[in-house]
């Protein structure tokens, strides 16, 4: 089993850990060049796309829209005779649902239309494609702990906002779940708890022994125009297609259990 990953960030970092762990041999693409390492750009790569049993994609659009991976090889992954595609797209292709629970049957409406249009055409681009939408991922070293740790952290009053959030654990387990069984298609990879963000970082805080921060209004905020975008939105991310067709359950159900185990990952 060789598993091509192209873009090994955060996620893709962890999913190739455990893969190698579980016998895959592992080829990564990445952004920069280097001795040894390849690049959307080497010429070795469309081989290592026609040799691969498996293939991920975890690069998100550029700036313009543009998915880089699928202009620079779309053609080659089409034809490819791998038994699994894999693609980390966002949650965000849903847009604003009002707090109403999201399954993958939602209309693509997202205000970012290059995520939409490559959340799409991995989806149409090969009979094995698997597309995992992913809301705000959160783990080890990348946590409301880390934030905390880092400086004060703005908890936000907005009554009835709520959104979805998932450990890198579990999108790990539940990648790897569908390179072992499941048809393709698309797989909302969440946790079971939507909740206010401003929650989350109070139960933070107080696992590390600290008062959480008071509430304060959105207009009071200094957020950049993004954080504030993030706040516009409001949505419930559905699950159970990932319990129902992967066969995989979670392992930090919701932000108590995961921030707990990023807790004990901090003070080992």
């Amino acid at each position: 089993m060789h598993l091509l990953i192209l873009g090994l960030g955060y996620s893709a970092g962890h999913i190739a850990d455990a893969a190698q762990a579980a016998g895959f041999a592992i080829t990564a693409v990445r952004s920069r060049a280097a001795p040894g390492v390849l690049t959307l750009d080497s010429p070795e790569l469309p081989d290592a796309i026609a040799s691969a049993t498996h293939i991920l994609s975890s690069v998100p659009p550029a700036s313009d829209g543009s998915d880089p991976v699928l202009a620079a090889h779309g053609d080659a992954l089409a034809r490819a005779p791998a038994k699994w595609i894999g693609y980390l797209s966002s949650t965000g292709v849903y847009g604003d649902a009002g707090g109403a629970w999201v399954d993958e049957g939602a209309p693509r409406q997202g205000r970012r239309g290059g995520r939409n249009l490559a959340d799409e055409t991995w989806e149409a681009l090969h009979p094995q494609a698997r597309v995992f939408r992913l809301p705000g991922i959160y783990g080890p070293g990348r946590s409301a702990l880390d934030r905390l740790r880092a400086g004060p952290v703005a908890r936000i009053d907005l009554p009835g906002h709520v959104f979805s959030r998932i450990h890198v654990d579990d999108i790990t387990g539940a990648v790897l779940a569908s390179m072992h069984g499941g048809p393709a298609g698309i797989y909302n990879i969440a946790d079971d708890l939507p909740a206010p963000g401003e929650a989350v970082t109070a139960a933070a805080a107080r696992m590390l022994g600290m008062a959480p921060s008071p509430l304060i209004p959105l207009d009071k905020a200094n957020l950049s125009p993004m954080g504030r975008a993030f706040y516009a939105e409001c949505r419930r991310v559905a699950n159970g297609r990932m319990k129902r067709q992967l066969g995989y359950y979670l392992k930090y159900p919701d932000y108590h259990s995961g921030l707990a185990a990023c807790l004990e990952e901090m003070q080992r």
